[in-house]
Order: structure tokens, then sequence, then C-alpha cells
């Protein structure tokens, strides 16, 4: 299988990644890591220190314990600002970071029950972005640019959500909308996708090329990382773990067709059998959260008709892993979301069942991770987002 992945990176933007990745490096780390020659590193570091974008440092130990300390880079933490967002159906979380990528100040927000129109959402968000920028003391012109996640199909080149479970209207331009009210550039993707992000700027995909991330809350999402770069499909439309098929004419999914893997594992899903198993009326006012909660601690004390739904679910999951590593062949699934709390969906069993649904005789099983991260990791994912298209306009300005 060949995917095509867009071109490597300019050798400038490589070097001030790496410094950043790293928090502190000095140029012979830059020069080792890159591949390059110290020519290279020394005038390609002095036109980032030229433009206000590197600075020189003291404090790495010393080789051999004598003499100065070497130089070292670092980020110009206040160079940039940007503000990450993760939409949700329950909490909006929001995370603003500096140059460096660190974390300056953080919000959350309850989102409003059910679909949404847009005006509503950008109310939601504006006061997330007040709250945010309140807790760190700074503004809106302080911000270079927002990031943002949600659920559903998003244009990451456009900024057009096509469809989401959010949203009352197919084919929102959220982009345009966005700017239109706050004059701040924003990058919008798939949630999922910024989770990934996440992973591959802050978690396990800083020492592994290739991985996936599969998600279970309110839906099932997946992001695929290849050769350390995002890889979105040519429309936006790729990596739908949630709405593969498993099932021809099976339950009913929220995106209106049947049969989906979302419709068998994600949180209303296990909601409607829930419902069944515990005795519940599905149109009360009482929680799905709450409901799956108790659902999981009937199972616990050996409820089987609860039981029976998880390990229904973990066989589902299975499959859709197995369908993963069959495809994409990844050398590690990291398995993510709040429903990670419910651990009959990683137990021994689920991931056996996923070997054995899998053409890998001979082969070392692929590793998987369970990562059960908070609202904020996804926020953290967000600001990666908007932080990698601040960082190419920031060099591009210091090529001029």
């Amino acid at each position: 299988m060949s995917i095509d992945l867009p071109d490597a990176k300019p050798l400038r933007q490589q070097v001030f990644e790496h410094v950043r990745a790293t928090g502190r490096a000095a140029r012979t780390d830059v020069t080792r890591a890159l591949n390059i020659s110290a020519g290279s590193a020394t005038t390609l570091t002095a036109d980032l220190i030229g433009a206000g974008l590197l600075r020189e440092v003291e404090g790495l130990p010393r080789e051999s314990g004598r003499g100065r300390p070497p130089v070292a880079l670092e980020v110009v933490p206040e160079a940039r600002h940007v503000i990450g967002i993760k939409l949700s159906d329950e909490t909006h979380s929001a995370v603003l970071s500096d140059f460096a990528g660190r974390p300056v100040a953080d919000a959350t927000l309850p989102s409003s029950p059910g679909r949404k129109s847009l005006d509503r959402v950008l109310e939601e968000v504006d006061v997330l972005i007040d709250r945010i920028l309140k807790e760190a003391d700074m503004a809106l012109p302080d911000i270079s640019a927002v990031g943002m996640g949600i659920p559903g199909i998003v244009d990451h080149g456009t900024g057009t959500v096509t469809w989401s479970p959010f949203l009352i209207d197919p084919d929102v331009d959220l982009r345009a909308a966005f700017v239109a009210r706050f004059g701040v550039p924003v990058y919008l993707d798939n949630d999922t996708n910024v989770l990934s992000l996440a992973e591959l700027w802050f978690g396990a995909g800083r020492s592994i090329a290739d991985f996936a991330v599969v998600t279970i809350e309110n839906g099932v999402g997946m992001g695929l990382v290849l050769d350390n770069r995002l890889f979105r499909g040519a429309r936006g439309m790729g990596l739908e773990l949630g709405h593969t098929k498993v099932q021809l004419d099976g339950a009913l999914c929220r995106c209106g067709q049947r049969g989906c893997l979302e419709a068998y594992l994600a949180d209303y899903a296990l909601a409607r059998e829930a419902a069944t198993a515990l005795d519940r009326n599905l149109r009360t006012a009482q929680s799905p959260y709450v409901m799956l909660d108790s659902l999981f601690a009937q199972a616990k004390s050996g409820n089987e008709a609860a039981r029976t739904i998880f390990r229904r679910a973990g066989r589902y999951l299975s499959l859709g892993l197995s369908n993963v590593i069959q495809l994409f062949d990844p050398g590690l699934i990291i398995l993510s979301g709040e429903r990670m709390q419910y651990d009959y969906l990683y137990s021994k069993e689920v991931l056996s069942e996923m070997q054995k649904l899998t053409l890998s005789d001979g082969r070392t099983p692929c590793k998987v991770e369970v990562h059960a991260w908070g609202g904020m990791i996804w926020a953290r994912g967000a600001t990666a987002l908007a932080l990698e298209a601040v960082t190419e306009a920031a060099l591009g300005d210091a090529r001029a």
C-alpha cells in the first residue's frame, strides 16, 4: 500500500521544531539529529535568533565537567500565543499555550444539550475564550491563532464542517463565521485528529513514527500518523472508523445509516442497551453517562446482562481494531477517550480476539496502549494544530 504524504518540511522549520520538541538543544544536538553540517546549523539558527523565534540560553550540563556550560537554544515562548479548543457534547475545554507549546492557562465550559446552531456554538466559544483570556490575564489581540477540534467530518483545508453530530446543519463554514466574529485565524479539524496531534507532539508519538489513535466516547473516532505526519485523506473523510460497517442492515447509527461500528460501541449505543438491562426509560432526564456508570457498576457486581453488553461491545471493538491493523499495520494503537475507564473494552479477551481476527501469523502482535486522557489533552492537541500554522507563517515572515 502506498499513501502520498506531504513533502518534507523546510530545513529551517525542522531546526525550529527540533528545538521546540526537545525544550533546549545545543547546536551540536541539532546537527546530529537532523544530519546536517555544523555550518548549516549555525546559519539557520542565527536566522531564527535574528527573527526573534529562538534565543540562546545557558543551562546544559558540561560534557567533561570542566569549562563553561555549552550554550543552548530554546524557543522564545512569548513570541506567539495560541488557544486550542475541544468542542464536545458535555463540556468544552480550552488551553492557552505559548510558542514553546507550554500551557499557560486552561478553562472549561458546560455544553448546552442537543445539537446546536452555528450561532449557539459561537456564543459558547465566545464565553470559553473570554474565560481563558481572563485566566491568563491576556486579551484577544495577544492570540495569533485558534485551533479547534470538533466531532464529525471536517475539511481541514477549507474550515467547513461537512457533518457533525454536534451541529444542526450540514456543510457549515465554521472558519468563516469564526473569523468574522473574533477576527483571529482559526484552524479546524476532526477532534480525533487533534488528539492524535497531542500524542504526536506531547505523548507517545514523540518516540514512534507510525501509530493510530482510536477514541471511544459519544462516538468512535480514529486518527493516523504516518512517518511523523498526520494523515487526513484527500477530502477529510478518511479514517471514520466509527462509520465503517460491521453489520449490514444492523443497528441505527446517529449518522442515519445502519450497521456502523459506532452503533454498537459508542456511548449512545451502550446507553440504549443499558436502559433495557437496568429497566430504565430512555426518555427520562437521566444522563446517558450516569446510566453507563450504573451499567458498569452492575457488571462489576456480577449482573450478567450488564456484563454481556460490555462483552458484546468489546467484540465489536476487536473487529474494528483488527481492520485498522489489517489496513494500516501501525506500530502502535492508542485507545483513548472517556470510555476507557471501562476495562471490559480493553480486556485480555478483547485484545486476544483482535489478534485472532488479524492475519499476523509469525509476526509480532501490534502493540495496544490505553491513554484515558481527559478533555484538556484534546484541547492541547488543538493548540498543536494552531502552532503548526503559526510556526509556518512565522518562519515564512523570517525568510521575507
